[in-house]
């Protein structure tokens, strides 16, 4: 999806009809048009032809977005996963793995990258009450993988707006629920995260539609990418109209929600008066 994006711009720039380009690397109109869209493989050949085509001769330019084709077409960790992972989350975590800003707003369960084990384990089980316990170690398995990115030497900005529903709900029991707000407690202390609560106490807020993702990339001329998962499928949605909505509704939100700074207080309270030791 980075990639397409990029050779959509470029294409754009240079003037070049989609079949003009589909024609320069014998393919259809309708192929430029999905792969502009992240939606079919590339290959190397293709992309250098059409970085020609569009006049790109800048030998670093050139360089960056080739090793991104290659990119594109190198299975990334959660290939592995694949017997327990449906196809449409796996362009998310590609795209997640790329974000320099990850924000996202939870209505139901605490964020998926601040989750501990034990109440990873527990929302797995609420949407896979019938799996073994091998296909769940793997659902756990993934999501603690996921994580990692926030261990990078350069990890991306998190930054979460949760609904207080999320961190007062029972999820697993009083001693899993207990185990996740401490570890909340300890990921605010982190310098690339930001977590903020929405208490009962504001009402209505802007995201009344439900929980949704905002992804920014390190390249500037990348739009953000908006990611709201649904039962069975997600959306992706770039347009700057939807982008502008999404990006208008979270910054409500974190004016509607505490302060960072007061969130481990009252991560702490909620802690010790919903579960006590």
């Amino acid at each position: 999806m980075l990639l397409g994006t990029q050779l959509r711009r470029l294409r754009d720039a240079s003037g070049v009809t989609r079949e003009g380009a589909g024609w320069e690397i014998r393919a259809s109109e309708s192929k430029i048009s999905r792969m502009e869209l992240g939606r079919v493989g590339f290959k190397e050949r293709d992309v250098a032809d059409l970085l020609s085509l569009y006049g790109v001769t800048d030998a670093e330019e050139r360089a960056s977005l080739l090793k991104l084709a290659r990119d594109a077409n190198s299975p990334g960790w959660w290939h592995r996963y694949g017997d327990v992972l449906p196809s449409w989350f796996q362009s998310y975590l590609g795209l997640e793995a790329a974000a320099a800003l990850i924000r996202s707003y939870e209505v139901q369960f605490v964020p998926g990258l601040l989750q501990t084990p034990a109440y990873a384990r527990a929302v797995v089980l609420l949407g896979h009450r019938g799996a073994g316990a091998e296909e769940v170690d793997r659902r756990v398995g993934l999501r603690m993988q996921r994580q990692e990115l926030l261990r990078r030497p350069r990890p991306p900005q998190l930054w979460a707006v949760v609904d207080e529903a999320a961190v007062r709900r029972p999820i697993g029991g009083a001693e899993v629920m207990r185990e996740q707000l401490t570890a909340l407690i300890e990921a605010t202390r982190s310098p690339h995260v930001r977590l903020q609560i929405i208490p009962f106490d504001a009402g209505g807020h802007a995201a009344a539609g439900g929980a949704f993702t905002i992804l920014r990339f390190g390249d500037q001329d990348l739009p953000d990418i908006v990611y709201i998962e649904q039962l069975t499928s997600a959306i992706y949605l770039d347009k700057r109209e939807d982008l502008d909505y999404y990006a208008v509704a979270m910054e409500r939100l974190c004016v509607e929600a505490e302060p960072p700074e007061r969130t481990p207080e009252l991560l702490a309270k909620l802690r010790d008066e919903l579960y006590p030791q």
